[in-house]
């Protein structure tokens, strides 16, 4: 190209045009689907999240089996288990503990798991339920899908004291959630410490539950590998 200024030119444009597409790939988060996935715990199934779908991944994509008296999930795509036979009622609490064995072993950043209530629809387009996680590094979410996804407390993670932090990536941190509805109130604690409560009204709406009784089971963010042990529901205190 022997003129100058159409060389600058061209320069010019392949940065407007390229550059960007390149720092949207680098910067992704996408999920990174686990070899030999799938469901392999009977009576159980699952649901990633619908952006994964459209993404690419499946249900096979992230991978449940049992593991000792508890269960061993590794994602892949954000996704929700569940057993059809496990429903919770009236008042009640939904709770288990996890183990990150090593923090951040599949992932560059936190990404939370936690408890499922209330689902209704499940696998379906109408699909509803909540669910409270926690992070790694003290920090938690309470939120569900309507079937669109909606948000309690807003949309960041919020720090409490009694979400345990690991030590450093690479080291284990374990968590204690357990999701409680009790006459009009719907709460979540972690470690024996409630850090959420909202009023029934402001959970079971239009876009929101269709209802607190339903399904429950378990729900992990994309790219996170823990354990799920002593997932019980009780009477509510």
């Amino acid at each position: 190209m022997k003129n100058p200024a159409l060389l600058v030119a061209f320069v010019a444009l392949s940065f407007i045009f390229v550059w960007p597409a390149d720092v949207s790939a680098q910067a992704g988060d996408g999920a990174v689907g686990v070899k030999d996935g799938g469901v392999f715990v009977k009576g159980w199934t699952g649901q990633i999240d619908a952006k994964e779908k459209t993404a690419g991944s499946t249900l096979n994509s992230a991978k449940f089996i049992k593991e000792g008296k508890g269960f061993h999930v590794t994602t892949g795509p954000a996704v929700t288990y569940w057993n059809p036979d496990n429903k919770a009622k009236g008042d009640y609490t939904v709770s288990a503990t996890f183990l990150e064995p090593k923090y951040m072993s599949i992932n560059d950043h936190p990404h939370p798991y936690g408890i499922m209530i209330g689902g209704n629809d499940l696998g379906t387009e109408k699909q509803s339920y909540l669910y409270c996680a926690a992070y790694g590094n003290g920090t938690f979410i309470f939120r569900g899908f309507g079937p669109e996804p909606f948000q309690l407390g807003g949309r960041r993670p919020i720090a409490d004291p009694s979400v345990n932090k690991a030590a450093g990536v690479g080291q284990p941190v374990t968590q204690h959630i357990a999701v409680t509805v009790k006459g009009d109130t719907i709460s979540c604690s972690i470690n024996n410490k409630q850090v959420a409560s909202f009023a029934r009204s402001e959970v079971v709406a239009p876009g929101k539950l269709k209802s607190t009784d339903g399904t429950y089971g378990i729900r992990f963010a994309h790219n996170t590998d823990a354990t799920v042990t002593d997932l019980r529901v009780v009477k509510a205190k």
